[in-house]
């Protein structure tokens, strides 16, 4: 690490929201309106004690934060080389990383005299952790989620109804999470006075990518402080699975100017081949989606090129521009877990620690189950973004209880 990032995160982005070369807002100019008087209220708001101090409530008295460390001391044996530690957000409320978020965008929203809440939804997690913080506060919740995942997450859009979310399915195009973000924005576009777009990730045209980011650094800074007290040093790496980017953003801006390797794992998806994969960072080349600029897979037309993930919430053709910057810095390597590898974290860290991963935090297990071995001493610390729940019907139906049997599944 050659770059001093001692001014982070203050430093990124810059006035017009970008991180270097990525960022930024290309949203029509009638949108950027709403969106520069968010920007303006966030800025704001976000050095209140008002606005601080009611966020840290509901954090701890509500969210049930802090997350804990846990040493998973098992799974490290069997491994048999670095110790793994795992940053439990899967025990935050709603059962993963997302709420740290969306009840800092429905608190911004509720202080901004919104009346609804839009999003869109991949895996689940984010349009159940909105409709919980739209509950909460006492504000009109919509869903878009894709066809595709509707089916996949099943005991996902049950909560979101129950918690008195309306979901709209998304039949167009892939009916995954690209097409869910399409149809949430053309929803927001229609009334973006009394509504407000709550993007679920560190994605989106300005000022959404710092927002996310900003109300997810809390997990970094926890696990910082937990290692450090568990442990009396600094874990050697940090390792978060990466679709949009948030939990990993959040896990690394705690970590960012220590000397700890950060990486970021990918999904590989059925094969390396386009429309089979969703590693981003690693295949990506810059581009425009949704409002902002990032690495991007794309077609031979420079399209957003089709992807794929066995994870719901990783099955996105952009990443977030803070990613993308550090992956030209250099400051955070990117990684790949396919399929395969990500059922064996799934079914190993189930089986071994008694903790079932959703299949997005499975791939940041499998590949820091790899680098254990590879290591042969030393830590990695894992951000368990959720929990696995809402993935077990999918899995079992589709691949039965182990790795053997999902193996010939697969065949």
């Amino acid at each position: 690490m050659t770059k001093n990032y001692s001014c982070y995160p203050n430093q990124y982005p810059d006035s017009t929201g970008h991180f270097g070369d990525y960022g930024g807002s290309y949203i029509p100019p009638e949108l950027q309106v709403e969106m520069d008087k968010i920007t303006d209220a966030y800025l704001h708001i976000c050095k209140t004690h008002k606005f601080i101090e009611e966020l840290r409530s509901i954090r701890k008295h509500y969210q049930g934060r802090p997350t804990p460390v846990f040493h998973a001391d098992r799974l490290s044996q069997l491994c048999g080389g670095a110790q793994i530690y795992l940053k439990r957000e899967d025990l935050n409320h709603t059962g993963a990383h997302k709420l740290n978020h969306c009840m800092g965008e429905a608190l911004l929203a509720k202080y901004l005299g919104k009346k609804k809440l839009i999003a869109e939804t991949g895996a689940g997690q984010h349009g159940v952790a909105l409709a919980t913080a739209a509950a909460y506060f006492g504000i009109d919740c919509e869903i878009h989620m894709g066809e595709v995942d509707i089916v996949k997450e099943a005991p996902n859009v049950i909560r979101m109804k129950l918690l008195g979310a309306t979901v709209v399915p998304v039949s167009f195009g892939l009916k995954t999470l690209k097409e869910a973000v399409d149809s949430a924005f053309q929803a927001y576009l229609k009334d973006p006075i009394t509504s407000i777009y709550c993007i679920g990730s560190v994605v989106g045209p300005h000022p959404f990518p710092m927002m996310v980011r900003d109300f997810q650094a809390v997990v970094g800074i926890e696990s910082r402080e937990q290692f450090l007290d568990m442990t009396g040093e600094l874990p050697d790496v940090v390792c978060a699975c990466v679709g949009g980017g948030s939990n990993a953003m959040g896990m690394f801006s705690g970590f960012i100017n220590d000397p700890v390797k950060l990486v970021g794992v990918e999904p590989g998806g059925r094969s390396l081949n386009l429309g089979d994969h969703a590693a981003t960072a690693a295949f990506g080349k810059p581009g425009i989606i949704h409002g902002f600029k990032c690495y991007l897979l794309q077609d031979e037309k420079g399209e957003p090129a089709p992807v794929y993930s066995i994870a719901s919430g990783l099955d996105y053709p952009g990443v977030g521009p803070e990613h993308s910057l550090m992956k030209d810095d250099g400051r955070i390597s990117y990684e790949i877990a396919n399929d395969i590898e990500a059922l064996d974290g799934f079914y190993t860290l189930s089986r071994v620690e008694g903790i079932i991963p959703a299949l997005e935090s499975a791939h940041a297990v499998a590949y820091s189950m790899k680098l254990a071995k590879e290591m042969g001493h030393g830590s990695i610390l894992i951000n368990l973004s959720g929990r696995g729940d809402k993935d077990l019907d999918f899995v079992t139906e589709t691949y039965g209880f182990n790795l053997d049997e999902a193996k010939k599944s697969l065949l």
